[in-house]
């Protein structure tokens, strides 16, 4: 169990994070059209996981604009913004915003993804819901980079997830 914080007031988090050097856990969640989609379907692309609690919130909005204005500029990446928002919100958003260089994914019908990737929120207003975290693979789905953001409502080291690529 990790311990962040919503505001200043203390959340726990169950599990951890995939450890740097690991094979990240496989997945299936949710996507355009209410299709599952799993790790291996963006097989041979690194991949940025930019999970967040829902897209309806200031602080997600951010990041996924950040990675989205970001990952244009990435060779063989892709950016999945992960959060229990249904696809249809998602691609409202994106939609409304105009971003294209990200995919919206959805713990709709992947649950496990919580725990296997060590963000479920166990107490708290957002109990149910993914911590705010990083996740970054190689092409081999090999982790190199990840980051448990402490305070919920703080955008995540943008920098340091990008320079895991390099």
């Amino acid at each position: 169990m990790a311990q962040v914080a919503l505001k200043g007031n203390p959340v726990t988090v169950d599990g951890s994070l995939p450890a740097t050097g690991s094979q990240a856990p496989e997945f299936t969640l949710v996507g355009e059209g209410l299709a599952d989609k799993s790790l291996k379907d963006f097989a041979g692309k690194r991949k940025v996981l930019n999970i967040f609690p829902s897209v309806d919130t200031p602080t997600c909005a951010s990041s996924v604009r950040a990675f989205n204005a970001k990952a244009g500029d990435l060779e063989n990446t892709v950016v999945l913004c992960i959060s229990a928002d249904l696809p249809f919100a998602q691609a409202r958003f994106c939609g409304a915003e105009g971003l294209e260089n990200v995919q919206n994914l959805s713990t709709l019908r992947g649950r496990d993804f919580h725990t296997s990737y060590g963000v479920a929120i166990a107490d708290g207003p957002l109990a149910g819901l993914t911590a705010r975290a990083v996740v970054v693979l190689d092409e081999n789905d090999k982790v190199l980079h990840t980051e448990l953001v402490n305070e919920i409502s703080e955008e995540p080291n943008y920098e340091a997830a990008l320079a895991a690529l390099k």
